[in-house]
């Protein structure tokens, strides 16, 4: 039922377009710059290594949350760890300039 000169043809055609394709491909990478490739590849990496690593949290935090005390519990801990902070660090004026003079020394240090 087939000819023998359309499947040919079908093949020379597909032979054509996939050289073409090839050619295109191959001429597309040998314009890339390969030296900036590596910066791209560790930023994706990083970017990568950050979403598991949320996904990981969430993960742990929702586990966490269905347990029915633990999630009061943290709270707590969390205000006690607050108020003991502040109680050292911000009672008296001299360990309040000192807290201010260490949010600046930290600001210059990774803001400049």
């Amino acid at each position: 039922m087939h000819d023998d000169t359309t499947s040919s043809a079908a093949e020379v055609d597909f032979t054509e377009r996939y050289s073409e394709v090839i050619g295109k491909v191959n001429e597309t990478l040998d314009k890339v710059d390969w030296s900036q490739v590596g910066r791209v590849g560790k930023a994706s990496g990083v970017l990568l290594a950050v979403i598991v690593a949320q996904i990981l949290i969430k993960g742990v935090l929702d586990t966490i949350n269905l347990l029915p005390i633990v999630p009061g519990l943290l709270e707590l801990l969390g205000l006690v760890v607050v108020g003991t902070w502040s109680w050292n660090n911000l009672t008296t004026g001299e360990k309040r300039s000192a807290v201010m003079a260490k949010v600046q020394t930290l600001r210059k240090e990774y803001l400049s």
